[in-house]
C-alpha cells in the first residue's frame, strides 16, 4: 500500500495552491474580505458558519499569511482580519471561479456579477498572458516542466517539452 502523500508535499503548484485555499470555507471567507468584511461577526453573519469552523479557518488563513490579525478594540480586545498582499493576490482566482460558475447559468439566474466600478457595465473576465494579451484557456497554451521539476515531473511533461522545443527552435 502506498503511503499517503500530504497535499502540501506534492510537487505540483496546484497542490500548493490548494494547500492554501482547498477548503471551500476559505474561498468564501476571502471573498468576504474582498467585499470589505474584516470582523469575525461579519463573516459569521454572512456565511452562517459555525464559530469553531470560522475560528479554525481564520487561524489557518493567518498562519498561511493570507490574512493579518489586527486589534480594532482594546477593552475587550477584538480583532479584525485584513488581507495581506499574498491574500490580495488571490483575487483573480476568486474572480475566475465566480466567472466560471456564472458562465454555466442563464444571465437571469446569476445572483452576483462582476461589474466595472465606474460604468456599472458587467465584466467578462478572462485569463490572458501578460506578455501577449492572448487568452491562456485554449489548447495553444500547455503546461510543461519548470526549472525545479523532479525527474518524475520532467517525465510527465517530456512530450510537451519536445513539442514546445520543436516549435520554438530550442
Amino acid at each position: 500500500m502506498a503511503a499517503k502523500i500530504r497535499l502540501e508535499d506534492r510537487e505540483c503548484p496546484l497542490s500548493t495552491a490548494l494547500g492554501y485555499v482547498g477548503e471551500w470555507w476559505t474561498l468564501l471567507i476571502l471573498h468576504d474580505c474582498f467585499d470589505g468584511y474584516s470582523r469575525f461577526d461579519q463573516f459569521q453573519d454572512n456565511l452562517k458558519i459555525s464559530t469553531s469552523m470560522l475560528t479554525s479557518r481564520l487561524k489557518t488563513l493567518v498562519a498561511n499569511g493570507l490574512l493579518e490579525k489586527k486589534p480594532y478594540q482594546t477593552n475587550p480586545v477584538r480583532y479584525e482580519y485584513v488581507l495581506t498582499e499574498l491574500g490580495r493576490s488571490l483575487r483573480p482566482v476568486v474572480v475566475a471561479l465566480a466567472a466560471w460558475g456564472n458562465a454555466r447559468l442563464d444571465p437571469a439566474e446569476r445572483s452576483m456579477i462582476l461589474v466595472d466600478a465606474e460604468t456599472g457595465e458587467e465584466a467578462e473576465p478572462v485569463l490572458v498572458d501578460r506578455k501577449t494579451g492572448r487568452r491562456v484557456d485554449g489548447d495553444d497554451f500547455v503546461f510543461t516542466a519548470g526549472p525545479a521539476a523532479s525527474a518524475a515531473f520532467r517525465d510527465r511533461y517530456a512530450a510537451t517539452a519536445e513539442a514546445v522545443g520543436g516549435r520554438s527552435g530550442r
